[in-house]
């Protein structure tokens, strides 16, 4: 099968590989139909090399249809349509019964003292083949994959593999109350969608914060009110002057931080501009704390009594927290992977004709399995308004 593989920093390619079988009783065989490329892809693009070996397989999104299931599998036939999320878990451990999949006891990667198993994401979180590629084994197939109706295309519940429970947790962790005021920043695919889960939930006030005008743009043309980085001095004194001089209710910081290296450069390349006019760089001139320099401001810019909710990646062991702003403004803040499974009944009724959430229109472009390594290049450049693509290993 082909399928696309990390061969070095900026370097994947389409390669042919061995086709994936059936190991365990519950492992399933998942022909990929599409599969998206996430902003999470990108810090295995250019940052987390020491922990990848030339050849993985990459991708964390995917949908497909059932092509085998093994001896243990009752829940899936073949020809079954499923969205497979992005962790693998067992479904019955006691993490996983306490809604918590994305630290199953069964699949955490204890070499590396991590959480539980991931697709295509590097030996920390188990090294397994990921779902760029026309097939995928998927194990603990009787748990793990959702089953969705036949009919719609694809870009109707391909999100429900990472984008939407992400986003959706993020703003259930925000906790905006009735009528309330939400700021997120980084308006990528996971904070786009957070601001329209956070009107959708009854959100009153939803200010999206990024640089990139295509992002701007498409978030202030779903009613987000919006701001560019690079037009405020200090971007915190803007928004509290928005909202009554004391900021708003809640923050979700959807910029995180790649695994290694300063911002200055590397969270400014993810935003897509260059290291001296990027979001980072702007943040740490204000905050001084590299790493933590979207937290940071997240912060200083939520008011008192107010929740932080992070859903960008963060990394390193040495970074200190403003604790005593924290706990000096009361302020609560909550984090974590995305727990699939735990949000798919509340998100599924969503996704629905009237299509509330935009999930139909939401990717920029559909690409070709063969074409990946452009859409890489492309989505970690910022170029031709590249926001989300969704490769088509059947195209």
């Amino acid at each position: 099968m082909k399928a696309v593989t990390w061969h070095g920093k900026r370097d994947v390619r389409v390669d042919t590989v061995p086709d994936p079988a059936i190991l365990e009783p519950e492992d399933a065989i998942i022909q990929v139909t599409s599969a998206g490329i996430c902003g999470s892809d990108l810090h295995l693009y250019e940052m987390l090399g020491e922990y990848m070996s030339e050849g993985d397989i990459l991708g964390h999104e995917a949908m497909g249809e059932v092509l085998e299931v093994g001896p243990g599998v009752n829940t899936l036939k073949t020809g079954d349509r499923v969205v497979v999320p992005f962790q693998i878990a067992c479904g019955h451990c006691f993490m996983c019964l306490e809604g918590l999949p994305t630290q199953c006891e069964t699949t955490q990667v204890r070499e590396y003292n991590m959480g539980a198993a991931l697709f295509g994401y590097t030996k920390l979180y188990g090294q397994v083949p990921g779902s760029q590629a026309e097939l995928v084994r998927v194990p603990y197939a009787e748990f793990g994959p959702i089953k969705v109706p036949d009919g719609p295309p694809d870009d109707r519940f391909v999100y429900l593999s990472d984008v939407l429970p992400t986003a959706w947790q993020a703003v259930e962790y925000a906790a905006i109350p009735p009528g309330g005021s939400v700021v997120v920043f980084g308006l990528g695919p996971i904070g786009d969608m957070c601001t329209r889960i956070a009107m959708h939930r009854g959100a009153a006030r939803v200010i999206g914060v990024d640089l990139v005008p295509e992002r701007l743009d498409r978030a202030r043309d779903n009613g987000v009110e919006t701001l560019n980085l690079n037009d405020h001095d200090d971007i915190v004194a803007t928004i509290r002057e928005m909202t009554s001089g004391r900021g708003p209710d809640s923050v979700i910081d959807a910029v995180g931080m790649e695994a290694h290296g300063s911002p200055r450069t590397k969270l400014g390349e993810k935003l897509g501009a260059g290291p001296v006019d990027s979001m980072v760089a702007k943040l740490a001139e204000k905050t001084g704390v590299d790493r933590l320099a979207a937290l940071y401001t997240a912060v200083d810019t939520v008011r008192r009594g107010g929740t932080v909710s992070v859903i960008g990646v963060y990394g390193g062991l040495a970074d200190p927290l403003p604790m005593l702003e924290i706990f000096d403004k009361q302020v609560e803040v909550r984090m974590g992977q995305a727990n699939v499974r735990t949000w798919v009944d509340d998100i599924m009724p969503l996704l629905t004709d009237e299509d509330p959430l935009g999930v139909d229109h939401f990717a920029t472009h559909h690409m070709s399995l063969d074409q990946a390594p452009k859409a890489y290049e492309n989505f970690q450049q910022k170029r031709e308004g590249t926001v989300k693509v969704l490769l088509k290993p059947r195209a």
